[in-house]
């Protein structure tokens, strides 16, 4: 861990704090119509950083947890809280790491020193894919094309707001909510979501 990543950590607590009083990336979006996908997440895959190729399919029946990552950022920290949550509710929530460089340049490192660092830093032991491109353009993984296109997922054209944002999909594939960096993936709006 360098010494900006040890930095960050520290003042993670502070910075969550900062952003709530301010009101900065605290917003929480959800599907209150129910909508269902016109198109299904499961016929979608992606591969690991490691090499391997993982199918939704496979995730049918539990809830996903689709976050966008970076090493060198003020919430990095939460790939602890990520971790704690794959932990004690991987029975009910799969977390998938989408490692991005799209914002602030705060995610340069290889595949490999991306994992490395997840790894020994924090213990994560959830799929993370390998390095995506999130937002909306050409290049945009194309799960996260299904996460913010209405046209696919039947209701959210919200791309990420930042690294962190978080997007959750029940058991039967419907995108139920998005969640900003600042809502922690431990504290109790994410966890009612998960367990409901």
């Amino acid at each position: 861990m360098t010494i900006k990543q040890k930095v960050l950590k520290a003042l993670y607590p502070v910075w969550i704090a900062a952003t709530k009083l301010a009101g900065k990336n605290t917003r929480i979006i959800y599907n209150e119509k129910g909508n269902r996908p016109p198109e299904s997440i499961y016929n979608l895959q992606f591969e690991t950083g490691a090499g391997n190729k993982i199918n939704l399919s496979q995730f049918r029946g539990q809830k996903m947890l689709f976050v966008n990552t970076a090493s060198d950022c003020g919430y990095t920290a939460q790939y602890a809280e990520l971790q704690q949550l794959h932990l004690h509710s991987g029975d009910k929530v799969i977390v998938l790491g989408f490692p991005a460089n799209d914002f602030g340049q705060q995610e340069q490192g290889t595949n490999e020193e991306i994992q490395a660092f997840c790894s020994v830093n924090f213990g994560a032991s959830f799929p993370l894919a390998k390095k995506s491109v999130v937002i909306k353009n050409s290049e945009q993984h194309s799960v996260y094309q299904w996460l913010t296109s209405k046209g696919r997922n039947g209701w959210n054209n919200k791309q990420p707001s930042w690294n962190f944002s978080k997007y959750l999909v029940n058991e039967q594939g419907i995108l139920t909510h998005y969640f900003d960096p600042s809502v922690s993936p431990v504290k109790v709006e994410v966890l009612r979501a998960i367990n409901s």
